[in-house]
């Protein structure tokens, strides 16, 4: 209903379970997926990271009933662009659907490092040396990058670095495009993996 009644959002298809999500996926065009983690007969983990491997896939949003699910970090792995809690007012969950639909993310700085904090354990402690991930990027990329683990959003590191919002975007594009990742979401937790920044830092 709060989807439906808006003028540019519409709902394509419904489904019960990750296995009859990707069924109907498969014959119905979606662009942004809201994506339940906790389902019978398919999990959304596995569900968001069979639909993320098809091509031209639809972006995932994951649902969860607690802010700190462990499910949701590992769907965000699996290439969802962010997790919403089940009882995110209706504004939070419509904007979260046309900025996921626009490229953005939709984990909420504080989220995102409560996330990261929360999961540092299970982390690999011989990570893979932050040069060997990121040395093709430019220093502006990495700038860029240090932003977008701060859970800065598009406009506001424009603002800081003092560039456009259309700059920024198209940095971001190159810098996944180098490390070969679908997102920020992404990117924010190979930052971590990689030992580019670490939990609990600024």
């Amino acid at each position: 209903m709060v989807i439906d009644s808006q003028p540019d959002l519409e709902v394509v298809g419904e489904a019960g379970d990750g296995d009859a999500a990707l069924h109907a996926l498969s014959v119905t065009a979606a662009d942004v997926v809201l994506m339940d983690v906790r389902m019978p007969v398919l999990d959304g983990v596995e569900a968001t990271r069979r639909l993320r491997s098809r091509e031209d896939a639809p972006k995932v949003i994951v649902l969860t009933t607690f802010d700190l699910d462990e499910y949701a970090f590992a769907a965000i792995k699996a290439g969802a662009s962010g997790f919403l809690l089940k009882d995110a007012p209706p504004p939070t969950l419509l904007d979260a659907v046309r900025a996921v639909h626009s490229g953005d993310a939709v984990v909420a700085p504080s989220t995102t490092k409560r996330l990261l904090e929360r999961f540092a354990g299970h982390l690999p402690e011989d990570a893979t040396p932050p040069d060997a991930v990121w040395a093709e990027l430019t220093q502006r990329e990495h700038e860029i990058v240090r932003e977008v683990v701060r859970g800065r959003s598009n406009a506001e590191i424009a603002e800081t670095l003092f560039v456009t919002e259309a700059t920024v975007k198209t940095h971001i594009g190159r810098v996944l495009a180098k490390v070969g990742l679908r997102d920020r979401v992404q990117l924010v937790v190979l930052a971590y993996e990689t030992g580019l920044v670490r939990p609990g830092a600024s």
